[in-house]
């Protein structure tokens, strides 16, 4: 069946099948308010995830996004104990966080340099940077004002703000990609920069735009983090940045770029999400979360590889970087 070829469509069914099985030895997992509190965890992963798809559509990758959260949020919890009213802390936490995110940019743009050798070196220096404004000290929930910590929690119309600030993000993003020339540029990039030159796109500014916003979200996600789990140290998130790589893998994001939805992402970290807080409640291990995770992203390259269109670069000589 033709429906079946979608990747969205897929991996719906596999949620859903999930989910009932989970359910059959413990149906209160499927209860309204505990999905509800699934859907709040992963916000986080979802919220890195619609970033890093713009970035992989692009035909790059940011593997600074985790460090990135780690900073900012640092940042907002300094912020905060020096008094700093919220709304300053958090128009600075998204401005920093796209101001990393363009450094990203900025360095694979002008210097030709692999997104995956930039952000593994900014990755480090981020985290660096805290320990030398911190010195390795933590930031604990009693340093922290109430009203820093009140935000993500708050809860309207039966979710967290955290939660709404995710589907915000989601119609947002959905927006972007969809219905303007900028999203439109990310899939022609990342389809194929050579054809995409000859219509006027910029390559290097194209990507650049997507390391920003990836870099935007990541800062947004920081305060969130903190705020929520009302702590704040150097290895924060430490590793995140695999879970959302493969969140975006999962959900049928190519990573040779120009292939990808949001709903595929956002079902990708879904599907993490829901791995991440059943095992503990079916008495399997966290450990085995990764194993899982790496055979899902396996199955999900499988798919991916199987329904790959040949032949997308059809101008073979164009200078690519503009």
């Amino acid at each position: 069946m033709s429906i079946l070829k979608s990747r969205e469509v897929v991996l719906a069914v596999v949620i859903l099948l999930l989910l009932a099985a989970i359910a059959s030895r413990f149906p209160g997992f499927v209860a309204p308010a505990n999905l509800a509190r699934v859907f709040t965890d992963t916000s986080p992963l979802i919220l890195l995830a619609l970033g890093q798809m713009a970035v992989i559509l692009t035909k790059c990758i940011d593997l600074s996004v985790a460090a990135n959260l780690a900073l900012c949020g640092m940042i907002a919890a300094l912020l905060d104990g020096m008094g700093v009213p919220m709304p300053v802390i958090l128009g600075a936490v998204i401005v920093m966080g796209a101001g990393l995110g363009a450094i990203n940019g900025a360095l694979v743009w002008t210097l030709g340099i692999p997104s995956i050798v930039v952000t593994l070196g900014t990755m480090t220096i981020y985290r660096g940077t805290i320990f030398l404004l911190t010195e390795g000290a933590w930031i604990n929930a009693h340093q922290m004002s109430d009203a820093f910590k009140a935000i993500p929690r708050q809860v309207i119309l039966g979710l967290p703000v955290m939660a709404w600030i995710a589907v915000a993000a989601i119609a947002g993003v959905a927006l972007l990609m969809t219905r303007t020339a900028l999203g439109r540029a990310f899939y022609a990039v990342g389809g194929n920069p050579h054809a995409a030159v000859y219509t006027g796109i910029s390559v290097g500014r194209t990507q650049f735009a997507a390391f920003v916003l990836a870099g935007a979200l990541a800062g947004l996600t920081g305060y969130l983090w903190v705020a929520r789990y009302a702590v704040a140290y150097v290895d924060i998130a430490g590793g995140f940045e695999l879970d959302v790589v493969a969140a975006c893998v999962i959900g049928g994001i190519v990573i040779a770029g120009g292939a990808g939805t949001v709903a595929g992402a956002v079902m990708g970290a879904l599907f993490l999400g829901i791995i991440k807080n059943a095992l503990p409640v079916v008495g399997i291990s966290p450990f085995w979360q990764m194993a899982i995770s790496g055979a899902a992203i396996l199955a999900a390259i499988a798919f991916n590889a199987r329904r790959r269109d040949p032949g997308r670069i059809i101008l073979k000589r164009a200078e690519v970087r503009t």
